[in-house]
């Protein structure tokens, strides 16, 4: 699977170019499943904002982008529902557009769901993650950003070696300054990257390099 873990969507042109290169052909051609449940998970998310997501109605450019079609899956559905019926969804699209929220409760869901099982066989597809979207890869989160109450600890799939602090500077985050993103890095015991929503990281066959237009920092675990 090939990774574009961003902090706020596909906001600016070069991250748009590494998706469009990720996927081998133009985003009018490939279909696009979305994946809205990190939101259920978290305190700030409701039903307007799911909605927002799903209809490309917010400000986080995902589902919006011209696809040639786009479904939408619901892993808390899928307990319930044959695999026989949603993996061949999942195999025949393009792309992931997978939603923020929190990651605590999308881990649970992947795994409950056998949906990080199937995310080895799909060499092909790429994972668009936007905030828990993207941080539900990582080894862990750092517990400031665990809002799931039945959330075990902050440990997430860990599928690359880093983490991520997302909305680096963010106007409506007062909180998530430069300073508090080292506080956060230094307590995980790994490497981490922060980024700002003009910011990306780009995963493929274990190589990572970050596009942006904006500001980001590595840190060495």
């Amino acid at each position: 699977m090939k990774l574009l873990l961003t902090s706020g969507g596909v906001t600016n042109p070069s991250i748009r170019a590494a998706l469009d290169d990720l996927l081998g052909k133009p985003v009018e051609e490939s279909s696009a499943l979305a994946i809205p449940t990190a939101q259920h998970g978290h305190s700030a998310c409701g039903p307007q904002s799911l909605w927002r997501f799903v209809s490309g109605a917010g400000s986080t450019p995902m589902v919006d982008l011209g696809w040639a079609s786009v479904g939408v899956l619901e892993l808390t559905a899928l307990p319930s529902i044959d695999p026989e019926r949603w993996v061949p969804w999942v195999r025949e699209a393009d792309v992931l557009l997978v939603d923020g929220g929190d990651a605590t409760y999308l881990c649970h869901w992947m795994r409950e769901t056998g949906l990080v099982d199937l995310l080895p066989s799909l060499s092909e597809t790429v994972w668009v993650g936007l905030s828990a979207g993207s941080m539900v890869m990582t080894p862990r989160i750092g517990p400031d950003f665990v809002s799931w109450r039945a959330a075990p600890d902050d440990r997430t799939l860990g599928l690359v070696d880093f983490s991520i602090f997302p909305h680096l500077e963010h106007e409506l985050m007062p909180d998530n300054t430069m300073a508090a993103a080292e506080a956060w890095a230094a307590g995980l015991g790994n490497p981490a990257y922060a980024m700002d929503d003009q910011s990306a990281i780009r995963v493929v066959d274990g190589v990572v390099d970050v596009v942006s237009e904006g500001r980001w920092r590595h840190f060495g675990g």
